[in-house]
């Protein structure tokens, strides 16, 4: 009897068309990671500036390398090169589809190389508005999905986290669907389900006739009234990065 009700069910979304807000949220995700496959490495530069709840505002330089990994999530390699209090200090990051992801940090001050502990995921990175954990390539394993509205050439999918150790409940991710299912906004819940955070992502450009990257990333924290944004130049897609770049003793190098 099960066998013939389920039976009848799958026809009944067949014939109706129907799908369901888990099944189109996850097919958004899957659209997005699709479209942008095949970038194999990059580098760029970022200058980062800190905005506090008074409008004071510090800046930071620092480099990012990436190495794209289609059997596990990718690879990064993030170097501080200015001010002087925070030169050198360096964090890599495997992401990985399934489970928690290995970070690790490095403080040229006492010339050690620190494991970040999966239970402070949730922290900020290097004072910023942004967590480590947001640190980890976007991976589609990482989340469940539901398909919440679609506004024009704009989609808007809940993503809620698969590891129970994350700082957020959910995330509110809006897709360009035009514009190869680039990511427009990001929401960022608390464990209270409570509005944290908005990342806007914004000055798009597009690399290789494929990749598209944002110039400038704003990150608003909504309960500490503090901001910080990220601007990106001198994308290099040509880098050829191997695993190699992408260890504990060249994380130590690079902060050196």
């Amino acid at each position: 009897m099960k066998r013939i009700v389920f039976t009848i069910a799958i026809l009944s979304t067949v014939l109706t068309g129907a799908q369901s807000a888990e099944a189109r949220g996850l097919e958004i995700a899957k659209a997005a990671e699709q479209a942008d496959l095949g970038f194999k490495s990059s580098t760029v530069n970022l200058k980062m500036v800190l905005k506090n709840k008074n409008g004071q505002t510090s800046e930071r330089s620092l480099t990012t390398r990436t190495l794209e990994l289609t059997e596990d999530g990718d690879k990064s390699l993030i170097v501080f090169n200015s001010p002087k209090d925070v030169k050198g200090t360096s964090t890599l990051t495997f992401t990985h589809k399934i489970g928690s992801d290995d970070q690790w940090l490095f403080l040229p001050s006492i010339k050690r190389v620190k494991r970040i502990s999966s239970n402070n995921k949730s922290g900020p990175f290097v004072g910023s508005e942004f967590a480590y954990e947001d640190l980890s390539s976007i991976e589609v394993e990482k989340y469940t999905y539901k398909f919440i509205k679609e506004d024009g050439d704009l989609l808007v999918v809940e993503q809620d986290p698969v590891d129970p150790k994350s700082g957020y409940t959910r995330r509110l991710v809006t897709y360009n669907k035009n514009k190869g299912y680039r990511i427009e906004k990001a929401e960022f819940y608390d464990r209270k389900n409570a509005l944290l955070k908005t990342l806007d992502y914004s000055d798009y450009k597009l690399y290789k006739n494929k990749f598209w990257r944002a110039g400038t990333f704003t990150m608003i924290n909504h309960q500490s009234n503090k901001e910080t944004i990220l601007m990106f130049s001198d994308y290099n897609f040509d880098a050829d990065l191997t695993e190699e770049d992408f260890t504990q003793n060249a994380l130590m190098r690079a902060g050196n």
